[in-house]
């Protein structure tokens, strides 16, 4: 039954996907916003993919590459509907609704069914942990997603080629306002994944840092943004040296992740 779900979620955000960018070619808002409905179709399905799978083995299984994922969209999705309630940049969903969809797509590669997790992984600490480290990585998803959209948006003005497709895109001022919000929420998110990962992580090596890769390349991370939203906060960074700032700060904690994830062994063998 949970594979069920995935599938039908992962129709969902295929549907959704070419909605949106068939509103991008035509132009039309009210395709995105048909397509939003469909995207949060797709967050339903996912959501019961994830009930059943904690009905049926009492714990949220999140413990390899490719469940994790799947995590993500689901995460990523969640957070962009929350935000589009908020904001109204449907367009917005031309972004993320593809991105969820190919992570749907590597995550059916391996996805399976109810398995027995090892008891280390059936705590609630490693939810929690799991939970806020990719919601606040979601978060700087979204982040880059509202620079790269501010990139596009500060040069067709810059060059005066303001048409039907550059008042598609929200403003300036709404998507430094988004990579904002973001930023200003991931970081915090995060920072609690990474505190309640080290008090996991005494629990089960009986130290708080092993100097494994991904706990390496999380720090590196947070370091990162520390840095970014410092600038943000206490210098007054803001449109187009923010929105370039985040793209390639996101840019780089994906390379991080692929980089570890290809070429070393970690004892962090979830997420």
């Amino acid at each position: 039954m949970d594979l069920l779900f995935f599938k039908l979620a992962l129709a969902a955000y295929l549907i959704s996907t070419l909605g949106y960018t068939a509103s991008l070619v035509v132009r039309k808002v009210q395709i995105a916003k048909a397509s939003t409905w469909v995207l949060f179709s797709a967050f339903v399905l996912h959501a019961a993919f994830y009930l059943v799978q904690l009905i049926l083995t009492g714990a949220l299984s999140v413990s390899n590459f490719y469940e994790t994922l799947s995590f993500f969209a689901w995460i990523l999705c969640g957070i962009y509907l929350i935000l589009q309630l908020k904001t109204k940049t449907r367009v917005l969903g031309a972004f993320i609704s593809p991105v969820a969809f190919l992570l749907m797509v590597g995550a059916s590669i391996g996805v399976e069914g109810p398995v027995s997790l090892p008891d280390p992984l059936k705590g609630g600490l490693v939810t929690l942990h799991v939970t806020l480290s990719i919601a606040g990585e979601a978060l700087f998803a979204l982040a880059s997603f509202a620079g790269a959209m501010y990139l596009v948006q500060n040069r067709l003005i810059k060059e005066k080629s303001i048409g039907s497709f550059s008042r598609l895109l929200p403003s300036l001022g709404e998507l430094d306002h988004i990579n904002h919000v973001c930023l200003l929420w991931g970081f915090p998110l995060l920072t609690l994944g990474v505190v309640v990962g080290s008090i996991w992580a005494r629990t089960v090596w009986g130290s708080h840092w092993q100097w494994d890769p991904k706990q390496v390349w999380t720090l590196a991370a947070w370091v990162l943004y520390a840095l970014l939203l410092h600038q943000r906060l206490a210098l007054g960074w803001k449109g187009r040296r923010v929105a370039l700032s985040s793209l390639l700060a996101f840019l780089a904690l994906l390379a991080g992740f692929i980089l570890e994830k290809a070429f070393f062994a970690a004892a962090h063998k979830f997420m």
